[in-house]
């Protein structure tokens, strides 16, 4: 089902649509953070990467809460977005050859995810608290502060030191 699907015919399934969209974003989020781990060579990065992946599984876990309260199966729908971000992301990680140059790519990389993840998590968020779900919301507000956080945390990691290394 696409975002411009006949099948999303009320707020109702594409708040559903959009809850699968981020729930497979996250399970994407869990293939590649490991990955990009393994690629970096900066300590805070790789400390940074290593923490956002725990906290990736807690927002599974919170997910699947929201799909329980709002009584709809846990499942992902495919989202060409993510997918296309993560194919850039090991598309450009597997040409730079500077260890230097590829903590700065990596982490610009991963705020593409975050950003992405931030815009899903916001809407959902505000269409929970519309819908009157605040249990919804609560949850899903958590997982939008720690991917706020996340970003802020890479924004800092950037700025004191890995681009200029880069540079």
């Amino acid at each position: 089902m696409g975002w411009f699907s006949k099948d999303i015919q009320t707020m109702d399934a594409l708040f559903a649509h959009t809850l699968r969209d981020i729930y497979y974003t996250e399970h994407q989020i869990l293939k590649a953070l490991p990955i990009m781990l393994r690629k970096t060579s900066d300590t805070m990065l790789r400390q940074e990467f290593e923490d956002h992946l725990r906290e990736t599984h807690t927002h599974v876990q919170r997910l699947r809460q929201v799909f329980d309260l709002y009584g709809v199966a846990p499942q992902g729908t495919n989202c060409p977005a993510i997918d296309g971000i993560i194919t850039e992301t090991n598309d450009i990680t597997g040409e730079v050859e500077d260890a230097r140059v590829l903590d700065a790519a990596l982490i610009a990389a991963a705020q593409a995810v975050e950003h992405y993840e931030i815009a899903r998590y916001g809407t959902l968020v505000a269409w929970a608290k519309q819908f009157g779900r605040n249990d919804c919301a609560a949850l899903l507000q958590q997982n939008l502060s720690e991917e706020i956080a996340a970003d802020k945390n890479l924004t800092a990691i950037a700025e004191n030191g890995v681009n200029q290394k880069a540079a």
